[in-house]
């Protein structure tokens, strides 16, 4: 079974409402760094970025972050496209589904190394579950689902971008 939770027009709005609560959060700083977790939370953070452009003068810099989703660990490689000194810096960090908050757990250690300003997630959907002391700072959505079911977030698909629910 499958059903859809979210569709484009809902996505939209999620996406505007989260740019939104990180301008009023944020609107001292001259800049934050919005960092998506390849490939779903690299998507959301391009439109968030989109957005924040639009609605206020914080400069958006965008982060690409990649990490073995399947086997998130200690020992895990994470890297990122941009070599930069992120101190004093606000980082957003984006991913589509936050579950047990294990890759964003281990994608955050990439930032650690550096005295940052604040760390703060954003996430379209947060299913928790979590297993891991991460809490979504912005989110689409909150929902409630078992551990077998499965979320599917599609920010690709130009105009028919879906948040879908299977069993």
């Amino acid at each position: 079974m499958q059903a859809l939770i979210l569709n484009a027009k809902q996505i939209e709005k999620k996406i505007v409402r989260i740019a939104y609560e990180i301008y009023e959060e944020h609107a001292n700083e001259k800049e934050v760094v919005l960092a998506g977790v390849v490939p779903g939370g690299y998507a959301l953070a391009k439109k968030i970025a989109i957005v924040l452009k639009k609605i206020s003068p914080l400069k958006a810099t965008l982060v690409k972050i990649s990490i073995d989703k399947k086997v998130p660990s200690a020992q895990t490689a994470v890297s990122i496209d941009k070599k930069e000194d992120f101190s004093k810096k606000t980082i957003i960090l984006v991913d589509d589904v936050l579950n047990t908050g294990k890759v964003l757990s281990y994608s955050m250690k990439i930032f650690l190394q550096f005295p940052v300003k604040c760390i703060r997630i954003a996430v379209m959907v947060d299913r928790n579950h979590s297993l891991f002391p991460i809490k979504a700072d912005y989110s689409g959505i909150s929902i409630a689902t078992t551990l077998q079911e499965h979320i599917t977030v599609d920010l690709e698909a130009k105009g028919k971008e879906s948040v879908i629910l299977k069993d």
